[in-house]
């Protein structure tokens, strides 16, 4: 493991902004970039060190622009399977993936990242 590289958080964009039911499906994108905004102005609460932050989109939320401190990467397709692209390409590093999505936590935590739910993002 590369002590000195940044942590990578992975975001669930589609799965965060899922957990609370304020409205979000009325307009997803404009959700995806709340969520966005979050992250860059106060990065993933109680994690001490350099952060390197991915939100990953898909669907409707595609086209949501990175801001400094947060790349957006719009899936292609599934964004589980982009999360899981993005896990196994960072081999190395830390990695943690933020997501409630249980399928999902067991296919990066076999790749061996750390996972946490939505709420280290949201509260």
């Amino acid at each position: 493991m590369d002590d000195n590289a940044a942590l990578l958080v992975i975001v669930d964009a589609a799965n965060v902004v899922g957990s609370v039911p304020d409205g979000w499906w009325r307009d997803r994108r404009g959700a995806a970039e709340r969520l966005r905004d979050r992250l860059a102005a106060d990065g993933l609460p109680g994690h001490q060190g350099a952060q390197e932050i991915v939100l990953v989109v898909e669907g409707a939320a595609r086209g949501v622009e990175p801001v400094p401190g947060v790349r957006v990467e719009a899936a292609p397709g599934s964004g589980d399977d982009r999360i899981v692209e993005l896990v196994a390409g960072a081999v190395g590093r830390s990695r943690l993936v933020v997501t409630a999505d249980r399928e999902l936590r067991r296919r990066v935590t076999e790749l061996g990242a750390d996972v946490t739910g939505p709420r280290s993002v949201r509260d």
